[in-house]
């Protein structure tokens, strides 16, 4: 049976994925992500609070407060986060998708034990993963490999 030869260091180390879009593409989406994503989740908590409701003026000020927030505490953990160390970055991505789930399920009307559990809950499940995503990318000095 024929073996492959193993490659040498130097193909190793210099392989990276390919950069398909552009740099003013990159510099597009770290606007427009965070505010996608901002008035998606201003409009669920919205929509939650409404209970079904008719949209009133107070509502959509709640939904456009929320959505700001969300969009400005998603951007700052965006790029702050991979400063950090692997277990604080993997940590305020626990604190910010547990308070974010946490404050959704709160806006139906469900007790704060409840909104907290459910936070806890999913923030540890994020946590779990993204600890495991930089732990597999990182070498013992904390250098990304990829």
């Amino acid at each position: 049976m024929a073996h492959a030869a193993p490659a040498s260091r130097k193909m190793i180390t210099s392989r990276r994925r390919p950069d398909v879009f552009s740099a003013r593409t990159h510099a597009a989406a770290q606007v427009a992500l965070p505010v996608v994503l901002g008035l998606v989740y201003g409009f669920w908590a919205a929509a939650n609070q409404r209970h079904g409701g008719p949209i009133t003026g107070w509502n959509l000020l709640f939904g456009f407060v929320t959505a700001l927030v969300f969009a400005v505490l998603f951007a700052a953990v965006w790029r702050l986060a991979p400063r950090l160390p692997r277990e604080l970055h993997a940590l305020s991505w626990f604190a910010f998708t547990g308070c974010a789930i946490g404050f959704l399920y709160n806006q139906t009307g469900a007790s704060v034990f409840s909104s907290s559990g459910l936070g806890l809950l999913v923030g540890a499940s994020v946590f779990a993963m993204v600890f495991y995503r930089y732990y597999s990318r990182e070498d013992a000095a904390g250098r990304r490999i990829d």
